[in-house]
């Protein structure tokens, strides 16, 4: 593991990468992909009426993905479930 302060771009891991292959008391075929650390957050989204507002229009998936979209809050997401 290593840690640094500094933001790490891919270039960075590939030099990671390549300085580990190349030394001496290292297994090549031991040595795992260098990655950043990642998360996951769920939202389970609930209790949305069906019918639009004053309208017998019923909302439908397509709908919802585009007002995700269009906020900044959720931008970067992707969709686990269309259920």
């Amino acid at each position: 593991m290593i840690v640094t302060n500094k933001v790490v771009s891919p270039l960075d891991l590939q030099k990671i990468e390549s300085y580990v292959k190349s030394a001496k008391h290292i297994e090549v075929e031991e040595v795992e992909v260098p990655q950043l650390p990642q998360s996951k957050s769920y939202l389970k989204i609930i209790c949305i009426s069906y019918i639009r507002e004053n309208t017998n229009t019923l909302i439908t998936l397509e709908m919802v993905e585009e007002i995700i979209k269009k906020n900044y809050i959720f931008n970067n997401i992707t969709l686990a479930s269309r259920f």
